[in-house]
């Protein structure tokens, strides 16, 4: 078997032809490159060859083994952060929230979590503005009849029992 890389052998009758330098006073030719030949003219197929597309599939192919099974979808991590966060601090959840949810959507994805997020934070939100006020009102009125008591209580001096707003107190237990 022969190797294409190595050249022929020439025949033993044949000798290669010698080697003649050029004369010492020949003046140098400019190099001229071989004529191009012409392209071979173009011509159409006879008839079209069939297209082929490639075979669609219902699902995607499987992920490789340790890659993650599904696409790395924008806002998702961002909405799953602002879910858990909406139960506990419902302004930082519901800002974090709703970027998820316009960064899923720019994708063209959707994402559950982010809408969630916003609603419960929304929801919690103005539930606990409504307690918070109620507490304050609460508080406000707790403060207002202390002080009740204890200008009452001043103007016995702070012995014996008064009655503020339906209600005995007892003086000698208050604290100056």
């Amino acid at each position: 078997m022969t190797d294409p890389n190595t050249p022929p052998a020439p025949d033993a009758g044949s000798t290669p032809p010698a080697y003649t330098p050029p004369p010492a006073d020949a003046a140098p030719t400019a190099y001229t490159p071989p004529a191009a030949e012409a392209p071979p003219a173009y011509a159409p197929p006879a008839a079209a060859a069939p297209a082929y597309e490639a075979p669609a599939y219902a699902a995607a192919p499987p992920a490789a083994y340790g890659a993650p099974a599904t696409a790395t979808v924008p806002g998702r991590t961002m909405g799953i952060v602002a879910f858990i966060l909406s139960f506990f601090v419902q302004l930082v959840a519901l800002i974090l929230g709703i970027v998820a949810l316009v960064q899923s959507r720019k994708a063209g994805h959707k994402n559950g979590f982010a809408l969630a997020a916003i609603i419960i934070s929304a929801v919690l939100l103005v539930v606990g503005t409504i307690i918070l006020i109620f507490v304050i009102i609460g508080l406000t009125a707790a403060a207002g009849i202390a002080t009740e008591v204890y200008t009452a209580c001043q103007a016995v001096d702070f012995s014996g029992v008064v009655t503020v707003q339906g209600v005995q107190v007892d003086c000698t237990s208050i604290n100056r």
